[in-house]
């Protein structure tokens, strides 16, 4: 199934375009699924038909689903307290009504990682065969897109796997500790939600599955995508287009009050041309409703399956001593970057980001060596670690 995660600036018609995306999709006969994850009903309000809490047909080919965040968050905190149940009494603490919780900040973002996983899933029913997904504004999104590979370390570093070899030894510690250990619930909790955050991962990971940058071209466009562009790069995520919104008549009379937004429209038109694949949305005069005005946009299909992005490692032994990993980094600034070495992972920052990444294992027994940027790549030497390296006779 091809995935495509649409994202944008704040306001640069997103929702509009994945909606456009979706339904043009279906009305040229492919099953589509279009995923939105507002709480209040914008895609709904696009498409002139409201959306749901379940998946639902809007007219052939095409099913829309908004996740209700409200209802996810309350079962699983009311499942927490059911396996935490014996740490509660412990406690003393009172258990919490599920009527009387709210969601809180960043729920509406895990009930679509959740709706992600579940489409993944259904995949094998050939129910669909394409997702669009409206995601969150492009902050939001870059958080979004991080979050399973994230929760994923944490999980592991707080209740490593191989911890279960000892369970069975857990009753006999706990009385010698005198304090009761974490009890075998925890880590069968912990190893399903690792599964599910896995399934999550595999979807946003996945060669079939795409980015796709929606930007109004001005100033404030060309930096936002600049910086989107940046994140996802660090996150190893393809973008396959970048979306022109709302572009305005090139003809306008040179007097207009036009003839500014034009001129810069296309200032940044020619800056994105040069590192981006460019798709113009033309602006229609009015905000798009209903099927009509969404068809009028032509926006791009689908297209072809995008090559995944590679992070190769290059061995380089033989000439200068050392293996070069090449990271790709558009748009990065070299005073913006900052690498640590800790253990088997590379800690890079690049401007606002960070990301853990584990080294390959051929890297994991030298030391980092010195790192360059060039033409938007980042290139870290590794020299092989004597202690570390199998010596050749």
């Amino acid at each position: 199934m091809r995935t495509i995660l649409i994202t944008g600036p704040g306001g640069s018609g997103r929702t509009t375009v994945a909606a456009a995306t979706a339904l043009a999709a279906a009305r040229a006969g492919t099953r589509t699924l279009l995923l939105g994850a507002d709480r209040d009903d914008t895609l709904g309000a696009v498409l002139g038909t409201a959306t749901g809490p379940a998946p639902a047909p809007v007219e052939p080919n095409l099913t829309v689903w908004r996740p209700d965040a409200a209802q996810g968050f309350r079962g699983d905190l009311a499942a927490l307290q059911d396996r935490a149940a014996s740490a509660l009494d412990l406690l003393g603490a009172a258990r919490l009504d599920p009527e009387e919780l709210t969601p809180l900040p960043g729920a509406e973002e895990l009930a679509l990682l959740r709706a992600l996983r579940d489409a993944a899933l259904a995949e094998g029913d050939g129910l669909h065969e394409l997702l669009v997904v409206d995601l969150p504004p492009a902050p939001r999104a870059l958080a979004l897109l991080a979050l399973p590979e994230e929760l994923r370390r944490y999980l592991r570093r707080l209740l490593p796997p191989e911890r279960q070899a000892a369970r069975a030894l857990r009753p006999v510690l706990g009385r010698l500790a005198g304090v009761p250990l974490p009890a075998e619930s925890l880590y069968e909790a912990a190893a399903r939600w690792d599964l599910e955050l896995a399934a999550a991962e595999a979807v946003v990971a996945d060669p079939n599955t795409v980015v796709r940058l929606v930007a109004e071209p001005g100033p404030a466009g060309a930096d936002a995508v600049r910086t989107t562009a940046l994140g996802l790069a660090l996150r190893g995520l393809r973008t396959d287009l970048l979306v022109a919104n709302r572009v305005l008549p090139e003809d306008a009379p040179a007097d207009s009050w036009l003839a500014g937004p034009v001129a810069q429209q296309r200032k940044t038109l020619e800056e994105w041309q040069g590192t981006h694949d460019v798709r113009t949305v033309a602006h229609l005069g009015r905000d798009p409703r209903g099927a009509d005005d969404l068809l009028a946009l032509d926006v791009p299909g689908a297209g072809p399956a995008e090559p995944p992005v590679q992070w190769p490692v290059t061995d380089r032994l033989a000439e200068d001593g050392v293996l070069v990993w090449h990271i790709p980094l558009p748009g990065a600034i070299r005073d913006e970057l900052d690498l640590v070495r800790r253990g088997d992972e590379l800690v890079v920052s690049a401007g606002t980001f960070r990301r853990i990444v584990p080294l390959p294992s051929a890297l994991r027994r030298c030391t980092v060596d010195g790192a360059a940027l060039r033409d938007g790549e980042l290139s870290v030497r590794f020299a092989p670690d004597p202690r570390l390296w199998p010596r050749t006779r």
